[in-house]
């Protein structure tokens, strides 16, 4: 009863989220399209510039709504391990369209550098201010989702940084308003360029590794083998792996050698040994044990730790 219980408030949950999602993919696809009209109508690189980040966001927004809805997909024949795997290819491929829109964005800058053409300055803030409160709302929506999943994560980001770069293009309209420096849309250009290309590189760096099952980045190896060492009753500990499945799941295997050849102090030393593992935020276990002396593998099996 209380099982079925909680199966539906997360699917609750689930539907909540994934409706934030659509509201946020829905406000973005319509900024990317005021935003362009002013910055075509105004003459503003800066706010056509502001005007394809937003359309990467409700890019991103869309690929980590869809990732969501993949990834919770049960294991299958064909996906064992089951598909959550799916947000951190949603995150490499954001970042992927972050990077080119970087690289566009600082090309069409330099271009303007040597003779920038006139802006009309009160249309860019205007359509920039209007930007900055919907990337707020946004970032909003997205905030409590994104302390759970990178894919996520990366859009919130994105909007805040979308937030920082609205700010850039009021501060070069008003630039433009009171003292014709029409350069400073340019400048604005290169400062929202940049953040794209930063989160460009940062975002997938998390996504890469454990896509390449790396071990996690808060997990010294040593150290851990050092804490297993440590548990009384164990000899040695040798073949160890530690990787993630996902950011919310930690994989472990190991043969674990026991001191002597005795079932009773296998079963208490694998025990123990998944109690050091907790600590580390692992969740999940394949212990191998051997006896010291014993060439012969005597015991296998899986230990599988509640999230």
């Amino acid at each position: 009863m209380s099982h079925g219980h909680s199966l539906s408030h997360t699917d609750d949950a689930h539907a909540m989220s994934d409706a934030r999602l659509l509201v946020a993919v829905a406000v973005n696809g319509l900024l990317t399209v005021v935003q362009a009209v002013g910055g075509l109508l105004s003459g503003s690189l800066s706010l056509v510039a502001d005007a394809l980040h937003n359309l990467s966001d409700a890019g991103a927004l869309l690929i980590a709504l869809v990732a969501r809805r993949i990834g919770r997909k049960p294991a299958d024949r064909f996906q064992t391990f089951g598909y959550r795997r799916v947000e951190l290819v949603g995150a490499v491929i954001n970042a992927t369209t972050l990077i080119v829109i970087g690289l566009y964005l600082i090309y069409e800058a330099v271009m303007r550098v040597v003779d920038p053409p006139p802006v009309t300055g009160r249309i860019v803030v205007i359509v920039a201010g209007v930007a900055l409160v919907v990337d707020v709302v946004t970032a909003l929506l997205t905030y409590t989702m994104a302390k759970g999943s990178l894919n996520v994560r990366a859009a919130f980001i994105h909007n805040v940084t979308d937030a920082l770069g609205s700010v850039a293009v009021i501060v070069a309209g008003i630039l433009i308003l009171r003292y014709q420096l029409y350069l400073a849309d340019v400048v604005a250009t290169f400062l929202i360029a940049g953040y794209a290309l930063y989160h460009g590189v940062v975002i997938p760096r998390e996504a890469s590794r454990i896509l390449t099952l790396g071990v996690p980045a808060d997990i010294h190896v040593p150290a851990l083998v050092d804490a297993l060492l440590a548990v009384d009753g164990v000899a040695d500990v040798h073949h160890l792996h530690v990787w993630e499945l996902d950011e919310s799941q930690r994989s472990f295997e190991a043969h674990i050698v026991v001191e002597r050849q005795d079932v009773l102090l296998a079963q208490r030393v694998k025990g123990l040994v998944r109690m050091v593992l907790e600590r580390h935020g692992i969740t999940h276990a394949t212990l191998e044990c051997e006896y010291g002396g014993v060439n012969d593998e005597c015991c296998e099996g899986e230990v599988v730790t509640p999230h």
